[in-house]
């Protein structure tokens, strides 16, 4: 299955090198799934002709804010709408889950109450969650016709599905406990507050389950329900 991912940001440099860019994350979040990946850069102004050029899509994280005033945010909130109309499954991560709320009716803010990063419990359906997490911004509201499948006290609408083809998710379950380890390092000193750096630090090697969110995510992708 041909699946073409949005990439809305680059991981920084010392990630870059540790682990590869966000593209690379997924494939090897994916893997087992059969999937075959063709990325746009859309932060950089490349973007596919159309939701045709994929059987299904995925839009990734970003250090960016979807409220943000930037060139390639409209034309992707556009495609967003164009994906969703076309009925071809579209999957969201972090900035992606966010900028999917946003074009279709939900709303983004920065978080009065500061990050949330490194290893977060959520409640899903009932049951517990646990996976990486790296943001401030979240969905306040989200989109009319969303249901939120996941929240914990920190985030009320950590993810949600619309229909049977799109589903979106807050934390990040591309991120290994390698790349939170280089954004304490790199990314987080005098950004994050240090006792929050600390308690990420903490959780590393705790385990998350990132395999199996993918697992629901890939048969998003291939057609089943959320």
């Amino acid at each position: 299955m041909h699946i073409g991912i949005l990439q809305t940001g680059h991981a920084p440099q010392a990630v870059l090198e540790r682990d590869g860019d966000y593209d690379a994350m997924f494939a090897r979040l994916f893997r087992g799934h059969d999937f075959d990946f063709t990325t746009w850069n859309v932060v950089d102004m490349e973007f596919p002709e159309g939701p045709s050029d994929a059987e299904g899509w995925l839009i990734t994280g970003s250090r960016h804010g979807a409220y943000e005033d930037h060139p390639w945010i409209p034309p992707l909130e556009e495609l967003i709408r164009a994906i969703h109309r076309s009925d071809r499954p579209l999957v969201g991560i972090c900035f992606g889950h966010q900028i999917i709320a946003q074009a279709l009716g939900g709303t983004v803010e920065k978080f009065g109450g500061g990050w949330s990063v490194g290893r977060r419990d959520y409640h899903w359906n009932g049951d517990t969650v646990h996976l990486n997490a790296w943001h401030q911004d979240q969905v306040i509201a989200p989109p009319p016709e969303a249901v939120t499948l996941a929240h914990n006290d920190s985030c009320a609408h950590a993810a949600f599905a619309i229909g049977d083809r799109i589903m979106t998710v807050q934390a990040h379950p591309e991120f290994t406990d390698s790349t939170v380890d280089t954004l304490i390092e790199h990314r987080g000193p005098g950004v994050v507050p240090d006792d929050r750096l600390a308690t990420a630090r903490a959780g590393l090697g705790a385990g998350v389950d990132s395999a199996a969110i993918a697992d629901r995510l890939a048969a998003v992708l291939k057609g089943a329900r959320p």
